[in-house]
C-alpha cells in the first residue's frame, strides 16, 4: 500500500512538472489574465481525469498536457487553443458538457471543443477514419482552423506514443497519419510535423525498412557533420563580411523522404547523396528579404557550381500553403551535390510553423495563399453533390498536390494542381465557363482542353454556348473543383433525360396493361441489368432499350426477383466470414483475432507472398482479399474501411508457389539474359511465367515474373542475381495493374 502512495507522489511531482513546462511555452503569447484561465483548464481537466490511464499505465492528463506543449511550442497557438488543447477530451469521455465549458471559458472555447467532439469518436483508437466524418471535420477547418491544428497535435502525440497499441490497431493508424493527417499538415505549412508524422507512421508500417535507414544514418552522423562543416566554413565568413546577418547549419532529411528517393529511383541507400538539407536563415527587414535572399544565393553559387535545373523559386510565387524559400543544389567539393535552402526568419517560422505563423504576419503576402486555400475547402463542402469517398479522394488528390502558376491573358497568376488541364483552369475562373469551355489557347496556340497546362503559360478559354459537359470530361480533369461541377451538370442533364423515360415508359406500359407502380419499376429495372430505376429511365430515353422486349419481360415477369444491390455493413462481416470457412487446399494463412483457417484470394494489385506483412480485407464478392502492407492500396482502404480490416498471419508451409514480379538492370552483354535464366531455373528450380527484356544503347531492363515460395526464397534469389556479371539492380515491383479492389 505504501508503495502505491510514493508511486501517486511521484506521478502528482510529474503532472506537476510537465505543466510548469507548458506554462514555459505558452510564455511568449501570454497575456494579462490567461495564466489564471490556463490554470482553470488544467484544473478542471485533472479532475476530469483523475481515475483514467493510458494504455501504457500513465495518467490520462499526461496526454492533454503533451497536446497542448506541441500547439504552443511547435505550432504556435495562443491561449485559447491550449485552453482547447487541454480540455480537447474532457466532453467526450468525462461527465463535463458543452454548457460546463461555455459557463467557465466562453462561447469561443466551446465551439471549437464541440468542433473537436463531433470528430473525436473517429479518430480515436477504437475506429478507423471514415470519410463522412473527415468531411464533418473539414467543415469546421472552413470555420475555426484552430479545429484541425489542435486534432494534428492529438494525432502527433497519439503517434508518438502508439508502442503499447496492438498491431492491427498501429497499422490503421499510420495508414490514415500517412493518407490524411500528414499531407494536412503540408497544406496548413506545417512541414516539421509532416515529416514526423510520415516517419513514425514509417516506423510501424514498414519498420524493417525504417530501422535500416535509421542504422545507416546513424552510422554516417559523424562523417557527414565534419563534411557540413567544411561545407558552410568558406561562404559563412563571406556573408558576415557582405553584412548579412545569418544562422547557417545542416540537416538530416527525413527517413521516410529517404526512403520515397530509394522507391520512385530504385535505389540503394548509399547513392542516396542528399541524405541532408543546408539551411541558411538571414535577419532580414520586411523590405530587404527578396534582396538579401538572392544576395546569399549569389555568395553560395560563387562558390559552388549550382545544377540549373534544380533551382526553386518560392519567394517571387509562394507555395499555396504559404511556404516561401529559395532553393538550389550546388556540387559540393567532394562530387556530391548538396541542397541549400535560403529564407528569412520570417520565411522560416512560416515553414515550420505553418498557419499558426500568418497571423502573427498577418500583413504578409503569403497569407493570402492559405486564405484562398480554406476559400477553395469552403466551396467543395458546399457542394452537396457528391459522395462522402468521392469527395474524400478529390479533397486528397488536391490537398497534396504541388502547385503550378498559370498567367490569365490580363496577366492575373492562378494556381492550379499539378498535371491540371485547360478544362481545370477554365472552371477555376469560373463554373459557367468551364462548363462552356470548347478549347483553349496556350501561349497563344489552339489547344484541347485536355492539354496539361506547364508552369509560367498563359491560357486564353474559348467557350461556346452550345456546349454542355461530357462525361468523358471527368477522365482528365484533376481538381476537386472541376470534377464536382462536371458531375452535376451530368446528373442534371440524366435527371432530365431520365423524367422523358419515364414519360415514354409509362404510356407503353399502359398499352400493355402493365400497372405502373414501384414494384414493377424494380423489376423492370433488375431485368434489364441497371443499377438503379434512373438508369432505366435514362436508357430508354436515349434508345438504348427496345421496348418491343417489354412482351418478353411480361412472360418471364413471374420469374423476377426483385433484388437490391449488395451492400457490405459491420453486421454482415460475421456472416461472411462464417462462409469462407477454408478447405483443405487454402491453409498458409491464419485470419482474424483468433487466428482461423479461412478461406481468401491474394490481390493482384500487390501479389503478396509468404512472409510479407499482410491484413486480410472483406468483401462481398470475393470473400477475404489479402494484401501487403505496403500495397499501393493500403492506406486507402484501412483509412476508409478500417472495420473490414482483419489480422491475416502467414504459416511455414513450403509447397506451394506464389507469383511475384522482379525489375532487372544492368549492362548489356552477350549472354547475359542466360545467365540470369540459368540462375532462377537451374539453380534456384524457379518457374519463370513471363519475361520481358528491353536493351537500349548497352543498358537493359528487364521484367520477370517468377514463382517462388515465400519472402527468404526470394531474397536469396535476388541476391544470387546480383552477382550475375553486368547486373547494377535487381528489385521486386508490384503488378503493374493498381486498380483499388474496393470490394462491392
Amino acid at each position: 500500500m505504501n508503495e502505491l502512495v510514493i508511486d501517486l507522489e511521484a506521478e502528482k511531482k510529474e503532472i506537476l512538472k510537465r505543466y510548469r513546462a507548458l506554462l514555459r511555452a505558452c510564455k511568449p503569447a501570454m497575456q494579462k489574465g490567461d495564466k489564471r484561465m490556463i490554470r482553470q483548464a488544467f484544473d478542471m481537466a485533472l479532475e476530469s481525469h483523475k481515475d483514467m490511464r493510458r494504455k501504457s499505465g500513465e495518467p490520462y492528463i499526461y496526454h492533454p498536457i503533451a497536446v497542448a506543449q506541441i500547439a504552443a511550442e511547435e505550432i504556435g497557438l495562443g491561449t485559447t487553443s491550449i485552453v482547447c488543447a487541454l480540455l480537447h477530451d474532457v466532453v467526450e469521455d468525462t461527465d463535463i458538457t458543452l454548457e460546463d465549458i461555455e459557463r467557465e471559458f466562453g462561447k469561443k472555447v466551446a465551439k471549437i471543443i464541440d468542433g473537436l467532439t463531433k470528430i473525436s469518436g473517429v479518430f480515436d483508437y477504437n475506429s478507423s477514419l471514415q470519410a463522412e466524418n473527415f468531411r464533418k471535420m473539414l467543415l469546421t477547418l472552413a470555420d475555426d482552423v484552430r479545429v484541425i491544428l489542435i486534432k494534428l497535435a492529438d494525432r502527433l502525440h497519439n503517434m508518438r506514443t502508439m508502442d503499447f497499441m496492438p498491431r492491427d490497431k498501429q497499422l490503421k493508424i499510420s495508414s490514415e497519419t500517412v493518407y490524411l493527417y500528414a499531407p494536412l499538415a503540408h497544406r496548413l505549412g506545417l512541414y516539421a510535423m509532416k515529416s514526423e508524422l510520415e516517419d513514425l507512421a514509417m516506423k510501424y508500417m514498414e519498420s524493417e525498412t525504417y530501422k535500416f535507414i535509421a542504422k545507416k544514418l546513424n552510422e554516417k552522423k559523424a562523417e557527414r557533420e565534419l563534411y557540413i562543416k567544411e561545407f558552410i566554413e568558406p561562404f559563412k565568413n563571406i556573408l558576415i563580411e557582405q553584412g548579412l546577418k545569418a544562422e547557417v547549419y545542416g540537416r538530416p532529411k527525413s527517413i521516410h523522404s529517404i526512403w520515397n528517393k530509394m522507391r520512385k529511383k530504385g535505389i540503394p541507400f548509399e547513392e542516396v547523396y542528399d541524405l541532408f538539407a543546408i539551411r541558411i536563415i538571414l535577419d532580414s527587414s520586411l523590405e530587404n528579404e527578396k534582396a538579401d535572399c538572392w544576395k546569399a544565393y549569389s555568395i553560395v553559387t560563387d562558390l559552388y557550381r549550382p545544377n540549373p535545373d534544380r533551382l526553386r523559386d518560392w519567394i517571387s510565387s509562394p507555395k499555396a500553403n504559404g511556404y516561401e524559400s529559395l532553393h538550389t543544389t550546388v556540387m559540393g567539393s567532394k562530387g556530391q551535390w548538396v541542397e541549400v535552402q535560403i529564407r528569412t526568419k520570417r520565411m522560416n517560422e512560416i515553414a515550420e510553423k505553418g498557419f499558426a505563423a500568418h497571423w502573427k504576419y498577418k500583413e504578409s503576402a503569403a497569407d493570402t495563399a492559405l486564405d484562398q486555400w480554406i476559400h477553395k475547402v469552403r466551396e467543395l463542402l458546399s457542394n452537396p453533390e457528391s459522395n462522402a469517398l468521392d469527395f474524400l479522394d478529390e479533397f486528397k488528390m488536391n490537398l497534396f498536390s504541388d502547385e503550378i502558376f498559370i498567367f490569365t491573358p490580363k496577366g492575373a497568376l492562378i494556381q492550379l494542381p499539378v498535371h491540371a488541364t485547360a478544362l481545370d483552369f477554365a472552371f477555376e475562373i469560373h463554373s459557367d465557363l468551364g462548363a462552356k469551355c470548347i478549347g483553349a489557347k496556350v501561349n497563344h496556340k489552339l489547344v484541347p482542353l485536355s492539354y496539361k497546362l506547364q508552369n509560367g503559360d498563359q491560357v486564353e478559354i474559348l467557350a461556346s454556348n452550345k456546349q454542355t459537359p461530357k462525361e468523358d470530361w471527368l477522365s482528365f480533369v484533376v481538381t476537386a473543383k472541376a470534377k464536382a461541377r462536371i458531375k452535376s451538370a451530368l446528373k442534371e442533364e440524366k435527371r432530365r433525360a431520365a423524367e422523358e423515360g419515364k414519360e415514354i415508359l409509362e404510356r407503353k406500359l399502359k398499352s400493355l396493361k402493365i400497372t405502373y407502380n414501384t414494384d414493377n419499376i424494380n423489376k423492370l429495372t433488375l431485368y434489364f441489368k441497371y443499377p438503379a430505376p434512373i438508369d432505366l429511365f435514362y436508357n430508354i430515353a436515349k434508345g438504348n432499350i427496345d421496348l418491343g422486349s417489354l412482351k418478353e419481360f411480361q412472360s418471364a415477369e413471374k420469374t423476377v426477383e426483385t433484388r437490391t444491390p449488395e451492400r457490405i455493413e459491420a453486421a454482415q462481416i460475421e456472416g461472411i466470414i462464417n462462409k469462407v470457412k477454408a478447405g483443405k487446399e487454402n491453409n498458409t494463412l491464419l485470419i482474424g483475432e483468433d487466428m482461423q483457417k479461412l478461406d481468401y484470394k491474394l490481390s493482384n494489385c500487390c501479389n503478396p507472398i509468404p512472409g510479407d506483412d499482410v491484413f486480410g480485407f472483406i468483401t462481398v464478392s470475393d470473400g477475404i482479399k489479402i494484401h501487403r502492407t505496403t500495397c499501393p492500396n493500403a492506406a486507402k482502404l484501412m483509412s476508409n474501411f478500417g472495420y473490414r480490416v482483419v489480422k491475416a498471419k502467414w504459416t511455414s508451409q513450403k509447397e506451394l508457389a506464389f507469383l511475384t514480379g522482379l525489375r532487372i538492370r544492368g549492362i548489356d552483354d552477350v549472354g547475359l539474359i542466360n545467365q540470369l535464366t540459368t540462375v532462377i531455373s537451374h539453380d534456384f528450380k524457379v518457374n519463370i511465367r513471363s519475361i520481358t527484356i528491353d536493351s537500349n544503347e548497352g543498358i537493359f531492363e528487364g521484367a520477370i515474373m517468377v514463382y517462388v515460395n515465400d519472402t527468404q526464397h526470394l531474397e536469396n534469389l535476388i541476391k544470387k542475381l546480383k552477382q550475375v556479371k553486368g547486373v547494377t539492380s535487381v528489385t521486386r515491383y508490384d503488378s503493374e495493374s493498381k486498380n483499388l479492389e474496393i470490394a462491392s
